[in-house]
């Protein structure tokens, strides 16, 4: 499996929230769910997405827009109105998104369509580290049919509807990351940009796969088949760190997931990692991270803003 696929194997909705908000200028939405990924496309009217922290980012009519992280954010026809409504997880619409339109004139000048992730497990921290706050592919390259499919699939109620919605979230995620990775090379994580190197590449897979091996850059060198140098020097030109730094780095991620989605203890997942103990871990942890795996254990299972 490449890098992009076993990143991508791990979204896994349960329990998607759709909200469909038609509105009139001026208009200005405050969401504040606590999702850790949620997708938004106009479906008509054009607006601006702005984030908690950093610049506007425009999005046009189809556009699909990617926003990670569990921060408010604001989307609203001009970066200078001010929130008019504040969107919480219970304002989402699980089952009647005709019963969740927001404005009184059905033909308002905008239509919002957006998508949550709502728990624990559903997305990976090693995905989220991968993408910027906003992502937003253009209404040429996303993926038509299957966005036209959401939009008839929320708007009547059937049998099955929440698995099939889970599912379709998963989808437009799955085909909007993937186009946009392969389109935006220069903004892509640099494990992506390095897969045109087949000796990184090969190096990359080998740490993904088995993250516990006791790996030196002698040991990756000689099963991807070039000198210890020849490898420091092209992974770190390709990935931006040497191969040691990235594989401290990707343990701790992997590390973050498990403490997120399992009850396995510290100790063990320190082990299955690559780390002697507890301590160990807990020291890389907090130099990476800035906190300890129990307290992101203990932050990742609190409740959400706005739930």
């Amino acid at each position: 499996m490449d890098v992009l696929s076993e990143l991508l194997d791990g979204v896994r909705a349960r329990g998607a929230l759709f909200q469909r908000t038609v509105m009139n200028r001026p208009w200005s939405l405050r969401f504040a769910s606590g999702s850790p990924l949620t997708l938004a496309t106009m479906l008509r009217g054009r607006a601006w997405i702005v984030p908690e922290n950093g610049e506007p980012v425009p999005v046009g009519p189809g556009d699909i827009a990617i926003l990670r992280g569990r921060a408010p954010y604001t989307v609203a026809d001009d970066p200078a109105t001010p929130p008019q409504t504040v969107i919480t997880s219970a304002d989402y619409c699980v089952r009647d998104a005709d019963k969740n339109e927001t404005a009184e004139d059905p033909d308002g000048s905008a239509l919002l369509l957006s998508g949550a992730y709502t728990g624990r497990g559903e997305i990976s921290e090693r995905l989220l580290h991968a993408l910027p706050d906003v992502t937003v592919l253009p209404d040429a390259d996303c993926h038509r049919p299957l966005r036209d499919l959401v939009i008839e699939e929320i708007a009547r109620d059937r049998p099955g509807q929440q698995a099939m919605r889970d599912r379709l979230l998963d989808l437009m995620l799955l085909s909007t990351l993937r186009t946009w990775f392969d389109q935006s090379e220069a903004h892509a994580p640099p494990w992506y940009r390095a897969m045109d190197d087949p000796a990184v590449s090969h190096a990359l897979q080998l740490l993904h796969d088995d993250p516990a091996h006791p790996w030196t850059v002698a040991s990756l060198a000689a099963t991807s088949g070039v000198s210890r140098a020849a490898l420091a020097r092209r992974f770190t030109a390709q990935v931006g760190e040497p191969p040691m730094t990235y594989l401290a780095s990707w343990r701790v991620d992997v590390a973050a997931d498990l403490l997120r989605e399992t009850d396995a203890t510290v100790g063990s997942i320190a082990r299955k990692v690559g780390y002697a103990n507890t301590f160990a871990l807990s020291v890389a942890f907090k130099r990476l991270r800035g906190i300890t795996p129990t307290e992101h254990r203990a932050a990742a299972q609190a409740p959400s803003p706005g739930r």
